[in-house]
């Protein structure tokens, strides 16, 4: 069997989280709760998912005997798991502890965090805390589920301090590619944590609030014991561009093109969208939204306000008759999801729209890593058109959503944590992440896997134990329990930070 790529080309050591073994393995579904309780004098910090691959968030903060839950989100998958539409944490650990669990708090609403949460509600009773735009989403869901009547959505502005059991949660405004992100300041008897979910700083997202420096750097002199930081990025160098910086980049993309032109995106960032119909409107053309998803974003966005500005979106009938250089489709399928709606008009089966030879393609998104073959096959399919093909690569067309290094720095140079806590991405990422960290100044930086249970206090930081992080897949209909590839595990060889 051939050795796990991930330890591949490295300097093996001892971890200095523990004493260079693997911690014990804390049974689940055991007959019972085991494992540690959390103290008065601790924070524990347990990764169910997050911490080992893009997507699939989730954590648990345990403190005073009580556990909060911060997000519960998916990752997607691709060809390589025929029948199954995405992964999620499987709960049981905190299961067999809902009774000290005082509830779920959201950081945003991208489905890699909140995707989880209709599907896991008959198992996590708690009530459930979120922004107005995340609020919309998560109740949508349920009442697809049939449970939005029984689950207590509690909706809180952010900037708002909720206190939740032991725990009291500061909700501080950063930007990212999504309405109403934000970090948590989590307040507790032993000491403060920063878990910042995802963010970069935009000085004009477009819509929303910008960063809140000012809070972020009030911590910092306050004094914070730790800091769960965004890890997504970590080893790109330079900083974050700006949602304007796309605007523009559209508008000149829009310019003196014949024909209809497509954009895909997704369909949660709103910045987007508006930016896209101010490109459009510079041009004369009017945009029709493509997809299911785009659509409840729409809906959800006009419900909080986000789109008062922006010109209506043209009906997909309307669009049907329409001459075709008035017309944007913005649409979803930028990572050449089969059942998408750019998809479905590459292949040219859609039921009121199409695209023909002179028309344009813009990919305002980044390619996921794992998604390239399928989107190799939807830009094969549109070259076969004769449809022109627009990339990040070709025109500033897209901005990321998560902070590059000198986002990184900059954030460590506020807050000023005594330990850093990678999280929010591949054991790479979070590596090269714990090593800019160190380069800041942190006394410590602590790199979780998925499963393990850090100890965060003033004295004796360290792992503690581990749970084996187990999986469940969404086939569509059902979650049935998911067991990976075999693969030589290698963590003992991992770059202890």
């Amino acid at each position: 069997m051939a050795p796990n790529n991930r330890a591949r080309n490295r300097n093996p050591r001892p971890r200095d989280d523990f004493d260079g073994s693997r911690p014990a393995t804390i049974p689940v579904h055991g007959g019972g709760p085991t494992g540690p309780v959390p103290g008065k004098d601790e924070i524990l910090f347990l990764p169910l998912g997050g911490c080992s691959r893009i997507g699939m968030n989730m954590a648990l903060y345990g403190h005073a005997g009580k556990w909060l839950i911060v997000d519960a989100g998916v990752a997607f998958v691709g060809d390589e798991m025929p029948g199954i539409d995405s992964l999620m944490a499987d709960p049981a650990f905190i299961e067999e502890r809902m009774q000290d669990v005082v509830g779920l708090v959201v950081t945003h609403a991208h489905e890699d965090h909140i995707g989880a949460i209709h599907h896991l509600w008959p198992r996590l009773r708690c009530p459930i805390y979120a922004s107005p735009f995340a609020s919309h989403i998560i109740r949508d869901r349920l009442k697809e589920k049939g449970a939005h009547r029984a689950a207590k959505v509690q909706t809180f502005e952010i900037g708002d301090t909720l206190t939740i059991g032991p725990f009291r949660i500061e909700t501080i405004a950063v930007t990212h590619s999504i309405p109403e992100p934000m970090s948590l300041a989590i307040r507790t008897a032993a000491g403060t944590v920063l878990h910042t979910g995802d963010w970069k700083f935009d000085p004009d997202p477009l819509i929303g609030r910008t960063t809140d420096v000012a809070a972020l750097k009030r911590l910092g002199d306050e004094g914070l014991l730790a800091m769960m930081c965004d890890s997504t990025n970590a080893d790109v160098p330079g900083s974050t561009g700006s949602e304007a910086d796309a605007r523009a980049g559209l508008i000149g993309a829009f310019a003196n093109r014949s024909g209809a032109i497509a954009v895909t995106g997704f369909a949660s960032n709103v910045a987007r969208m508006t930016a896209v119909a101010e490109a459009a409107a510079a041009v004369g053309r009017k945009v029709v939204l493509v997809g299911r998803s785009m659509l409840r974003m729409e809906k959800a966005a006009q419900a909080c306000g986000y789109l008062d500005h922006v010109p209506d979106f043209m009906d997909v009938r309307e669009a049907s008759w329409t001459p075709r250089d008035n017309l944007v489709f913005l649409c979803t399928g930028s990572q050449g999801e089969e059942r998408a709606a750019l998809s479905r008009l590459a292949r040219n089966e859609h039921r009121d729209l199409w695209l023909e030879e002179g028309d344009t393609v813009i990919f305002s998104a980044r390619t996921i890593p794992g998604n390239e073959e399928a989107l190799a096959e939807i830009h094969e399919h549109l070259r076969g058109m004769g449809v022109e093909i627009v990339t990040p690569a070709d025109a500033p067309v897209h901005v990321s959503g998560h902070p590059k290094r000198d986002d990184l720095a900059r954030m460590y140079g506020l807050v000023r944590p005594r330990f850093a806590v990678p999280v929010h991405g591949t054991i790479e990422h979070m590596e090269a992440h714990a090593r800019l960290a160190r380069a800041c100044g942190v006394e410590r930086a602590l790199v979780p896997e998925d499963g393990d249970i850090l100890r965060i206090a003033k004295e004796g930081t360290r792992v503690i134990g581990r749970i084996e992080p187990r999986r469940l897949a969404n086939t569509g209909r059902d979650l049935i329990p998911w067991v990976p590839p075999v693969t030589v595990d290698a963590k003992e060889e991992r770059v202890a930070a």
